[in-house]
């Protein structure tokens, strides 16, 4: 029957009790299913981690900067992971690095999220940020 029409026959579904086939244009069918794998494809939300490092001694003006640069990011849909790092016996200082990890997530408050809660891990402390964006979606 598919042969007088000049089409195929295609087995859409194997593994249905009965095998559902159907009688179509099989070039057009692989060409509609790849064109809606790209429409799906253009359709998800891709995003990057960016690093922003901070020491427990960084200036004032170094940590407005560093949060400008913050902003850019999430602006941009990325997350952002803000690390301290304390070197030789700049550990003493881990509550320094929490207070600047504070004031980072109240000045950026509008426009991101805290993702992951500031945590220490080795002789670093850090903290996710998220776009406010992705997460209403």
């Amino acid at each position: 029957m598919a042969e007088s029409y000049s089409l195929d026959l295609v087995e859409v579904s194997p593994n249905a009790k009965p095998p559902v086939c159907k009688i179509m244009d099989f070039g057009r069918y692989k060409y509609e299913q790849q064109k809606r794998l790209q429409e799906a494809k253009k359709k998800q939300s891709t995003f990057q981690i960016k690093e922003i490092k901070i020491r427990p001694k960084t200036g004032e003006h170094d940590l407005k900067t560093k949060i400008g640069h913050i902003k850019r990011f999430i602006e941009a849909k990325d997350k952002v992971k803000v690390s301290v790092l304390f070197r030789g016996r700049e550990i003493t200082l881990s509550e320094r690095g929490k207070e600047m990890l504070r004031e980072i997530a109240k000045e950026i408050a509008d426009e991101a999220v805290i993702e992951q809660m500031p945590k220490m891990e080795g002789r670093n402390l850090y903290m996710l940020l998220a776009p406010r964006s992705s997460l209403a979606k």
